[in-house]
């Protein structure tokens, strides 16, 4: 054991110190806050929609795929069979358009056929009802 011992005539201690020890404070403060941060739920960032309930719809039937062809003289051909002619091709999208199921229409032009065969293709099937109709085979036309 040992002990300090002061000169003889040396000053006396240094007076106590009478400040309050902040550092217990500062530790329960710490975990306070951890304890507080812990506690509060998550927010979310979501906003939460009362949406309708309703049937499922129907499942999806593949409509059935009609090519018309327009060769290079104006001859209609449709899904590789020769027609005869315009009135021949109306009577055919007319049995298209009351289908329940409406066919898509893809109408293949041949690179030197004249604009009106093609324009008068799309017309008529306008005109009967269809509403599916898209060219294909643009590729021919880039160059």
């Amino acid at each position: 054991m040992s002990m300090k011992v002061a000169p003889v005539g040396a000053p006396r201690d240094p007076e106590v110190m009478v400040d309050i020890n902040t550092t217990p404070l500062i530790d329960v403060m710490l975990v306070l806050l951890i304890m507080l941060i812990i506690t509060i739920p998550i927010q979310t960032h979501a906003v939460k929609l009362n949406m309708p309930v309703g049937t499922p719809p129907p499942p999806l039937v593949q409509p059935e795929v009609v090519t018309i062809e327009v060769d290079f003289d104006g001859t209609y051909i449709w899904n590789g069979l020769v027609l005869s002619g315009r009135p021949e091709l109306e009577a055919r999208l007319q049995g298209a358009a009351v289908s329940p199921v409406q066919p898509e229409i893809h109408l293949r032009p041949n690179k030197l056929v004249k604009y009106e065969n093609v324009a008068a293709v799309m017309a008529s099937a306008q005109r009967i009802g269809l509403t599916k109709i898209g060219l294909i085979g643009n590729e021919q036309f880039l160059r």
